[in-house]
């Protein structure tokens, strides 16, 4: 799980992806996943070119392959979803408005604002 998240963080900092964060919901009855990973870019462009890298990170260095993915059309906010771990891809107005975070305040966050 960790060498997943850490695949995932790194693809999107490659990509400039602003404010990045993970949630653990670990602890949380009727969470869909085990992890979610959040972060904003600031255009439709960004916000496709980051997903494009986590995609490419994952089936590179882990062999995995995203099961389903949402929002490509437009790229106002993209889901990609790798079961354990769902990958939210937001353009900052849109992260700004929706707050997904604030769903699941209680859960334990960690915020990457520098390269792991």
């Amino acid at each position: 799980m960790e060498k997943m998240i850490e695949t995932i963080v790194n693809a999107i900092q490659d990509k400039k992806g602003k404010d990045i964060v993970s949630l653990d919901l670990t602890g949380f009855d009727g969470a869909i996943c085990s992890h979610f990973i959040v972060c904003n870019a600031d255009s439709t462009a960004q916000v496709a070119g980051i997903a494009d890298g986590v995609e490419e990170a994952m089936l590179e260095k882990l062999g995995e392959k995203v099961w389903r993915i949402e929002g490509q059309q437009n790229a106002f906010w993209i889901a990609m979803d790798y079961l354990d771990v769902v990958v939210h891809i937001f353009q900052t107005e849109l992260r700004e408005f929706y707050r997904l975070e604030e769903l699941w305040a209680d859960a334990p966050i960690k915020k990457y604002d520098y390269e792991l």
